[in-house]
């Protein structure tokens, strides 16, 4: 069998799903064999090397950074490109303000009932109720800068030192102002706009040659994550993680699927099969930023937004889009409140909503941002921050699936909006094998 007959064999979905049923069975059996420190010792000539340093520091680190590297190498391009090839196509420059609308509104939205539904199971099932847990860890909350100066600093002083930095927030600004202004440059806005389109078309074909290296990548990542991963502590804290991933799934399933099918009309079914390897490269990842030319692909080429929405709700999402981060805050804060017997009554539980809504705006550019909201809101409701501590230890695998709720939260709200702009494919949607080979996608319609 040819590689290039292998590839039609085994889709994209399955490669990476391969890849991480590997990755996951190897560190089990790592772990297992060897514990976490990996103290087996290998003999080299005069020297030893243990199985820890030879695997988990190094092939499965250096592979898997690798990896993490060149998904967030494309990232900065790929906003800004795309965001200035969407908004100089813009004829009506008055539609930026209405699909900025649109899409935070959206996102707020969708953020409310997350931490809402978490805080209603959460007291329901009652995951802190009879733990005694203790921790020598202590955890020290970084001060979140206020939302008038979050507001400030969305704005670049110097855009190249923005793109270095990879501030999102500044970058799409200055993506929008530079679009803007050449769609009223005339003719040489004209020159521009077909030399960005080239860009764009060469950027997403880099898209699909970092997807077709993703399931070598996806296998790294998780032998690392299941070599060293505590079980113990998971065990622990079972209750508390079960509940997590429930309502993550029920926001993810119900939620958006709802939400989908109330504002659009669209197949919610369908959508979430599209939705597959954008979700598994986010589980994998545990980063919104390096999926996002992964959720690109997946919008433009499976679920049809134009490429016109899909490059301004995108990005925005990838940074504003809290909803899984606040489903475990919700969750943390009544787990953390019965940790400690506090008893917190109906307005604590409205302000850790109207805390955490807000508050996925306010810190969105600010690095650890979930656990910065998580102080914010324990703060607010007077509940103690090192109790963040007790938690930390199972956080890691949780933001993998939080993650993937977020980017399938980022693509729902995108066919929202496209759908409302009429900017949106049906024939694309409909059509279950669209951008299913993606070694053949033509890219030449994402310049419309």
């Amino acid at each position: 069998m040819t590689k290039q007959a292998s590839k039609q064999k085994f889709g994209l979905t399955a490669r990476i799903l391969i890849g991480m049923f590997a990755g996951i069975f190897t560190g089990v059996v790592l772990q297992t064999l060897f514990g976490t420190s990996g103290d087996f010792l290998i003999p080299l000539g005069v020297t030893t090397l243990s199985i820890n340093d030879f695997f988990v520091n190094g092939l499965f680190h250096v592979g898997g950074s690798i990896f993490i590297a060149s998904l967030k190498m494309i990232v900065v391009p790929l906003v800004f490109v795309s965001l200035v090839v969407g908004t100089c196509s813009l004829n009506d420059t008055s539609k930026l303000a209405r699909l900025g609308g649109k899409s935070i509104g959206l996102y707020l939205m969708t953020t409310a009932i997350a931490i809402t539904l978490a805080i209603l199971f959460a007291l329901l099932i009652g995951p802190g109720e009879g733990l005694n847990l203790s921790t020598d860890q202590t955890y020290a909350a970084k001060e979140a800068p206020g939302f008038a100066q979050v507001l400030i600093n969305m704005f670049p002083t110097n855009p190249i030192n923005s793109m270095a930095e990879g501030n999102m927030l500044q970058v799409i600004v200055f993506a929008l102002l530079f679009g803007v202004s050449m769609a009223l440059a005339g003719k040489a806005g004209e020159r521009l706009t077909s030399l960005f389109n080239d860009l764009n078309t060469v950027i997403m074909r880099l898209v699909v040659i970092l997807m077709n290296v993703a399931p070598y990548g996806v296998f790294f990542l998780l032998a690392k994550l299941f070599t060293t991963l505590e079980f113990e502590t998971i065990g622990s804290l079972i209750k508390y993680f079960l509940l997590v991933v429930f309502v993550l799934l029920l926001h993810a399933f119900v939620v958006y699927g709802t939400l989908l099918k109330v504002f659009t009309g669209l197949n919610p079914v369908m959508f979430f099969r599209k939705m597959r390897d954008a979700a598994l490269f986010a589980f994998s990842t545990s980063s919104s930023g390096a999926t996002l030319p992964v959720t690109m692909e997946t919008a433009t080429k499976k679920l049809g937004v134009k490429n016109s929405i899909a490059s301004f709700t995108l990005p925005m999402g990838a940074t504003l889009n809290m909803d899984g981060t606040a489903i475990m805050q919700g969750v943390a804060t009544v787990f953390i409140a019965q940790v400690f017997a506090v008893d917190l009554v109906f307005g604590d539980y409205l302000m850790v909503v109207l805390t955490a809504t807000l508050a996925s705006i306010g810190t969105a550019a600010v690095p650890g941002v979930g656990l910065i909201m998580l102080a914010m809101v324990l703060q607010q409701v007077g509940l103690p921050v090192e109790g963040i501590a007790l938690i930390i230890g199972v956080d890691r695998l949780l933001d993998m699936t939080r993650t993937a709720v977020n980017v399938t939260g980022d693509c729902m709200v995108s066919c929202v909006v496209a759908t409302s702009e009429k900017e949106f494919d049906y024939e694309v949607f409909a059509d279950k094998d669209a951008g299913k080979n993606i070694e053949n996608v033509d890219f030449e319609h994402l310049k419309n």
